[in-house]
């Protein structure tokens, strides 16, 4: 692609699966001039670098932050906050803030704590393309290609501010679409936040059986396929669900009753309840796997 960049500098917080994929992803379209990462280790930081993800690794979060036309946070939701906190005081005025968070609401509450009146400077979002696996060596170029990416954004963001995150995550191959936060919250505790709980849920309580090796060599694709997501990341998903425990307890609630039924179902011997329930299960998951193949 010619032509200038759109963006002279981007500093990623978390060069992992979702910041690493997201430099990569600028990187392969020609528009990010230098990539600088901050991490917690040394020593994945400069994997990135070895790996072409990073351009220079940020030592002065002020001198990195002042200076920067974008800047991503990819951590753990619980070290967004802290990240504000530094990156508050420095905060260019050409600066624009956006995350990869897969939680919104304490996101934009922090945010608001420590941003004050450049609240306007952050516009929230969170791609949907995670993965099992994490960390550095995970990154990828095309991991938002044809994946859809929801930004959340406030009040305060100018029209600007919301189409220059907007250009990034689409410069990145992403759908993006948007919604309150609120919104956010609700619909992916129902479709991810529970899912990753009863798969982690599980595993645990097989792993604790005496006789777990039994279990787990005859474990198939069933299991296989509902179990992969307890793969992912622990202190990610601790995160992520005591972040959005609200909307989280409400759909386990309502998980447990739809449990309740088909145990009483089972009890009473009542094959015509299981049946219907698995035919509106079936022909809803077969709805939805068509409608995302013709996407």
């Amino acid at each position: 692609m010619s032509g200038a960049p759109l963006f002279d500098k981007v500093v990623v917080f978390g060069v992992g699966l979702i910041g690493g994929s997201f430099a990569l992803a600028l990187k392969a379209a020609g528009q990010a001039g230098e990539i600088v990462g901050f991490g917690r280790t040394l020593g994945s930081l400069n994997q990135a670098l070895q790996l072409g993800i990073l351009d220079r690794v940020g030592f002065n979060v002020g001198q990195e932050v002042s200076s920067a036309d974008l800047v991503l946070i990819a951590t753990p939701v619980g070290k967004t906050a802290e990240i504000m906190a530094r990156m508050a005081p420095c905060l260019g005025h050409q600066t624009v803030v956006t995350d990869g968070g897969s939680t919104k609401e304490d996101v934009v509450a922090a945010a608001r704590m420590h941003f004050g009146n450049r609240i306007g400077q952050f516009v929230p979002a969170h791609p949907i393309a995670g993965a099992e696996n994490s960390g550095v060596l995970a990154a990828r170029a095309d991991l938002y290609r044809d994946k859809q990416v929801v930004l959340t954004p406030l009040p305060e963001n100018s029209p600007p501010h919301v189409a220059r995150v907007r250009s990034a995550w689409e410069c990145c191959g992403g759908l993006v679409r948007e919604l309150t936060a609120a919104e956010h919250d609700r619909i992916f505790a129902a479709v991810s936040h529970l899912p990753h709980l009863l798969s982690f849920a599980l595993v645990h309580e097989l792993a604790k059986r005496d006789n777990r090796d039994v279990l787990f060599g005859f474990a198939a694709s069933g299991f296989r396929d509902f179990t992969r997501i307890a793969a992912s990341h622990p202190e990610m998903w601790r995160d992520i669900c005591l972040a959005n425990r609200t909307a989280l307890l409400d759909e386990l609630d309502r998980y447990r009753a739809q449990l309740d039924q088909l145990r009483d179902a089972l009890q009473r011997g009542d094959g015509a309840a299981l049946e219907t329930t698995f035919d509106l299960a079936r022909a809803a998951r077969r709805e939805w796997a068509e409608r995302k193949r013709q996407e």
